[in-house]
């Protein structure tokens, strides 16, 4: 399985600046959560450590692998004294069923979250299941240009069944065209073929997941959208060479200004922002970038309208063509 890991690469701010007074947590102690219990169908309780005093979290479930990004909202909690807290939360209808379920809390006013997953049953056990210790995963086989990519799965469980996503790199699939339904049978190595849908057509890379809506298993990966076994056909970079970009600069609510690293040449970026957490995925795009003679450049991005007020904001850069980009953090506090 390639590695898309490769590509998250995040520079972590901390310290640059402290976040405003309220609802702040002791430096580099992020907040935490586990799961005490679980009624099938009904109700997930869990306990905090490390949460920011007097904070208000939105609680979000989602499907297993999500995080919990763009999930069901069931309710939204206020941290109180903060530190160790227990709450008991419905599991919402369009869930029941699934064995596993991601859990997320996060703050919409300082940007602090966390998030969880459990088992959707009362023994730990999910049904159907893969070997101890096993984890389902997919190689790419081969790839006709814009229309076909076949795949090799290795530790699939057996007699599940998988939608088939695809969408631009960096989602992992997430919230992607479905393209197909596959069937797991005997499970372990099995090979699939799935054609590239037709709004991903003219990408240079893109990603691919297989996800079930029963067990909860899941499985991404991604592929060049050529022929040429990993070379890019559109602006490229160097092998193990990607785009990073650092935050120089911030004006409180205004402007972001930010320094790129290795930047392709020739290329379009789309600037995104959103919440802190969201790595940018789904934010507002608040404008588009042309990379020119690439490499290191300076850029200045005004701030949208819908995250004045965060503490935090997540800043994504991607192109809609190349595939590349590149996420960052940055306090909404003036700096330097």
């Amino acid at each position: 399985m390639k590695a898309l890991s490769v590509f998250l690469t995040v520079f972590i701010l901390l310290g640059l600046l402290a976040p405003a007074a309220s609802a702040a947590a002791p430096a580099l102690v992020i907040p935490t959560f586990d799961i005490v219990s679980v009624e099938v169908d009904s109700k997930v309780t869990i306990k905090t450590a490390n949460f920011p005093k007097n904070d208000t979290f939105d609680v979000l479930m989602n499907t297993f692998g999500t995080l919990g990004v763009g999930g069901v909202k069931v309710a939204s909690v206020n941290s109180g004294a903060g530190g160790v807290l227990t709450f008991t939360f419905d599991i919402p209808a369009s869930l029941k069923g699934l064995s596993r379920i991601a859990i997320r809390l996060q703050s919409p006013t300082s940007g602090y979250f966390s998030y969880n997953w459990f088992e959707n049953n009362t023994s730990g056990t999910p049904s159907p299941s893969v070997p101890s210790g096993k984890i389902p995963t997919f190689d790419i086989v081969s790839v006709e240009v814009d229309s076909k990519v076949t795949i090799k799965t290795a530790n699939f469980p057996k007699n599940d069944k998988f939608d088939v996503l695809m969408g631009k790199i960096g989602t992992r699939g997430i919230g992607g065209t479905k393209v197909t339904s596959v069937d797991s049978g005997a499970g372990g190595v099995l090979t699939f073929t799935f054609d590239i849908p037709a709004s991903l057509k003219g990408l240079g890379q893109i990603a691919i997941r297989l996800q079930s809506p029963t067990s909860g298993y899941f499985s991404y990966n991604w592929f060049w959208n050529n022929t040429s076994s990993g070379t890019p056909s559109t602006p490229g970079l160097p092998a193990g060479v990607f785009p990073t970009f650092t935050i120089i600069a911030v004006s409180q609510d205004n402007t972001v200004t930010v320094k790129t690293s290795n930047l392709p040449k020739d290329d379009d970026f789309d600037v995104y922002m959103g919440l802190y957490g969201t790595k940018g995925v789904g934010g507002t795009k608040v404008t588009t970038v042309d990379t020119g003679t690439g490499g290191t450049q300076t850029f200045t991005f005004d701030i949208p309208a819908g995250l004045k007020g965060q503490q935090r904001i997540a800043i994504r850069m991607q192109s809609p063509t190349s595939g590349y980009f590149a996420y960052n953090w940055f306090w909404n506090n003036t700096y330097p």
